[in-house]
């Protein structure tokens, strides 16, 4: 039987990837989890393993190929007998096989959509955008496999004429910049570029508010080296970050607001009943953002561990898809870097994102005792869409989460 390999859906956001390796090729054996394709990414560079044991009978994607969620990438001749797969014959129907997902092919042919710029459009399109002298460059598809359409193009359109901002800078000249002294230039990986094209658009068109607070976490610290000392005797390690992931989940079911998405009209709110805290990961390749799935139903030290986990194998190039997907709130901590705060950029489709800076112990005046008393501070600020949230609400969810971060006792286990 000849199975037809597809690209599943990669998670939210993630409408495409580059092919950065292709370990097999067409008469090679494959089994079950080996893998076929190591993808990169906007958020993440990750492995698609094989589902099916078998050979290999045609691979349609080369390394540097820019590819969309169900492409087809292989066919392969399935043998989940354990016995040597044979190559088709020649009079081998495989448009008889069943198509496992839906041919989703766009209206036009490749060389219609697609030219040497890299913009997936019609020649209608191309032409107006001519006209009017409008860059498509900056304008994001919604058609089938990214395709600019004329809805795209009009609604860009009406944005410039409206006064808005997005897509509305002018192309950047050429700075030879050697002529001031000694250069490098270091080419961005596609994490990086995509990444940060994610990020403009989410700070174009989400109205971002900030807000800043402390707390005074002195007793949790003290309580979490404990439970560190005990955990480091069977060789585990405990962080603060479940500890601040606890006290978010414990304001999220307080303030659901926090824990919704805009539906695809911006017309509904979408409240999530489920906790899934996204971590946002430093690597080498860029900035990462697993997903930790149902933190209010683990305990510190299960989280402890999955963080280890998880974060090595972000660095490593070993995320799953589904470990790249489904978060309902993010946090982005730079407490081991240092800061007094910063501003974190909203991940869409959520609505808020907390971050974090370093902890500082800092001189606290103590009203009864009247005296400055040395206290360990930790700093926090929380972004949020304002259409979502009103700063009324913003301002009690930073003083609600300061006053958990205070009471050690909702932590223990």
């Amino acid at each position: 039987m000849i199975k037809e390999i597809r690209l599943p859906d990669l998670g939210e956001g993630i409408d495409s990837a580059v092919v950065s390796e292709v370990p097999l090729g067409a008469g090679e054996s494959v089994t079950k989890d080996d893998v076929l394709l190591v993808l990169e990414s906007d958020k993440a560079s990750m492995e698609i393993p094989s589902d099916h044991t078998g050979k290999i009978v045609d691979v349609l994607v080369n390394e540097g190929d820019d590819i969309s969620t169900n492409d087809l990438l292989f066919k392969i001749e399935v043998v989940d007998d354990g016995s040597t797969p044979e190559p088709p014959s020649e009079d081998f129907d495989i448009s008889k096989e069943p198509d496992p997902k839906p041919d989703l092919k766009p209206d036009l042919k490749p060389k219609e959509l697609k030219v040497g710029d890299g913009v997936f459009a019609s020649p209608g399109v191309r032409r107006l955008s001519r006209e009017l002298e409008i860059d498509l460059n900056l304008i994001k598809g919604t058609g089938a496999k990214g395709r600019i359409t004329k809805d795209d193009l009009h609604g860009y359109i009406r944005i410039r004429m409206q006064g808005g901002s997005s897509g509305s800078r002018l192309p950047r000249k050429a700075i030879d910049f050697s002529q001031w002294g000694d250069t490098e230039t270091l080419k961005l990986t596609k994490v990086n570029k995509i990444t940060g094209q994610r990020l403009q658009e989410a700070w174009q068109e989400i109205p971002h508010v900030t807000q800043h607070n402390v707390a005074d976490i002195t007793d949790l610290d003290s309580y979490r080296k404990k439970l560190k000392e005990e955990a480091e005797k069977t060789g585990k390690k405990v962080t603060f970050l479940p500890f601040l992931m606890k006290a978010v989940v414990l304001v999220l079911k307080e303030m659901p607001r926090f824990n919704s998405s805009l539906d695809e009209k911006q017309e509904n709110l979408v409240i999530k009943n489920y906790f899934h805290i996204g971590v946002a990961v430093d690597t080498p390749s860029g900035l990462m953002v697993p997903c930790v799935k149902d933190v209010d139903k683990k305990t510190i030290l299960e989280l402890s561990e999955e963080l280890v986990d998880i974060s090595k194998r972000a660095r490593d190039k070993k995320l799953k898809p589904d470990e790249l997907k489904g978060g309902s709130f993010t946090i982005s901590s730079l407490g081991g870097i240092g800061g007094t705060g910063f501003s974190p950029i909203v991940n869409p489709p959520e609505v808020s994102i907390l971050g974090v800076s370093k902890s500082e112990w800092k001189p606290i005046y103590n009203k009864e005792s009247k005296e400055f008393v040395p206290r360990y501070v930790l700093p926090f600020s929380l972004s949020y869409d304002h259409r979502v949230v009103d700063g009324a609400s913003g301002a009690a969810f930073v003083e609600r989460l300061s006053a958990i971060l205070c009471d050690m006792d909702l932590f223990k286990d």
